[in-house]
């Protein structure tokens, strides 16, 4: 049976995970997909980056990608003409406000499919939390959906997770990619020539300017040290292109005049430079992935240390770990066994994200979808509903509640961080003691109470 299928993204990430999830979708699906407007939309060229080798059921999309379009738009032609699903490839705010319009204002609504671009490891409540009311939420290894099904239960939430190999992952050509890896420079003539070890970038890890210089600092003794390789840091974004993260310091803005001249700093589709890669360097990037498993050495610098801010504690025992000293010598690493198949290198068999959508789908042709709760217990109504609004989509909401709720939660929403300030500024400066024996260390990572609208700021 033929299933319509639309998908919705915003930013960059989103756009290329959103649409590259949706090309290894059953054959007989029909796609179609749209950019919402918000202050963070990727740009055009953004979007052909994003796009770059999608199904060629999305071919149009691909070639000459549409204007951003509004939320209400998308939910007036939802609700005009409903798909059999609805993809929600947005950030967390645009996603509970979507899925939200969805359920309140479609009367036979779709099935609500959603999930996190990339890694996702550790689980973090607010990615779940506004999340919550889509019937199917889409992860790429089985760590995943085991550290999510345990922070589901912990939070009074009913899992709904299904397993879905990173879309953008061509684990099938692994095998011919690290012959041409281990070849790498010594290829002098093809179109292909493998000639560049590449950085992959991100525009919050490392956050600080003394860092992102110190990052900089290495990959430039790199290109002296290898003068017959090219250096790239590979960015998503150029000057006033917008990003999932904001990006305070643009490494291009950090490469000193006296650079050397095989270190550059290039955007475009990550696929086209992990063509040309020798290795791929990074400090937590999900473009790490993709190049292992290409069969591309890599390495993932510790030299900032290892934590949950930095997102890089799932390569811990990745062999692919590693230093400035280790980039610098052009030592690189390839991947454990023990560690592939429970991070992103399951079997393709094991993927049930299209299945259990069909399922539901299925359900719903039978008037048997069944709505699944919100998690968020917000006091306020209708002005509370358009705050959300109005935080999901800055200049992009023009409606007058939004305009009142902004005015009346800004001050109430700056004196609550000025609390919250306070009190850590009284915490940190109390004698800190050992908890009495038999309790229990704080849990790292831990949610807040289920049903609070407070939780770290996430994806």
């Amino acid at each position: 049976m033929t299933r319509r299928v639309l998908g919705v993204v915003d930013t960059d990430s989103f756009a290329k995970w959103g649409a590259h999830l949706l090309s290894a979708a059953p054959a007989e699906w029909q796609l179609d997909l749209v950019t919402i407007a918000t202050p963070t939309a990727a740009s055009p060229e953004q979007l052909r980056s994003a796009f770059h080798g999608i199904d060629r059921r999305l071919a149009a999309v691909a070639a000459d990608p549409p204007a951003a379009v509004t939320v209400d738009a998308v939910v007036e032609a939802v609700r005009a003409d409903p798909p059999d699903a609805v993809l929600v490839a947005t950030l967390g705010p645009v996603a509970e406000l979507l899925i939200d319009q969805l359920h309140r204002r479609v009367r036979r609504r779709p099935v609500i499919i959603t999930g996190l671009p990339g890694i996702s490891y550790p689980a973090k409540w607010k990615g779940l939390f506004l999340r919550a009311r889509a019937d199917v939420f889409v992860l790429h290894s089985r760590r995943e959906v085991r550290e999510y099904a345990a922070l589901a239960e912990e939070g009074g939430v009913a899992p709904h997770f299904a397993l879905a190999t990173l879309p953008f992952l061509r684990a099938d050509r692994g095998a011919a990619d690290r012959g041409a890896a281990e070849r790498g420079a010594a290829e002098s003539s093809s179109a292909t020539r493998r000639d560049a070890i590449v950085f992959a970038a991100q525009p919050s890890v490392p956050a600080t300017e003394e860092d992102r210089r110190a990052l900089v600092g290495w990959l430039s003794d790199t290109a002296v040290a290898h003068p017959e390789w090219r250096v790239v840091i590979k960015t998503r974004a150029v000057r006033g292109e917008q990003q999932t993260h904001r990006e305070a310091f643009p490494y291009a803005e950090l490469l000193p005049p006296s650079a050397p001249a095989n270190l550059t700093v290039e955007t475009g589709p990550m696929d086209a430079h992990l063509d040309r890669a020798v290795a791929l360097v990074t400090v937590s990037s999900t473009a790490m992935i993709e190049a292992l498993g290409r069969g591309v050495p890599a390495l993932t610098l510790t030299d900032f240390g290892v934590s949950r801010g930095l997102i890089n504690e799932v390569f811990v025992g990745s062999g692919t770990e590693g230093s400035s000293e280790d980039l610098i010598a052009g030592r690189f690493g390839t991947v454990r066994a023990d560690w592939r198949d429970d991070n992103y290198f399951h079997p393709r068999a094991d993927d049930d994200w299209a299945e259990r959508t069909e399922t539901l789908m299925t359900a719903r042709d039978a008037g048997l979808l069944l709505d699944r709760p919100a998690v968020r217990r917000s006091r306020g109504g209708a002005l509370r509903r358009a705050w959300e609004r109005k935080i999901a989509l800055g200049p992009f909401d023009r409606s007058l509640l939004g305009g009142v709720a902004l005015a009346i939660g800004l001050p109430i929403r700056s004196s609550k961080r000025v609390v919250r300030r306070i009190r850590r500024l009284r915490a940190s400066a109390s004698p800190v003691s050992a908890p009495p024996a038999g309790t229990a260390a704080p849990v790292r990572g831990s949610r807040p109470p289920a049903g609070s609208d407070r939780a770290p700021a996430s994806l």
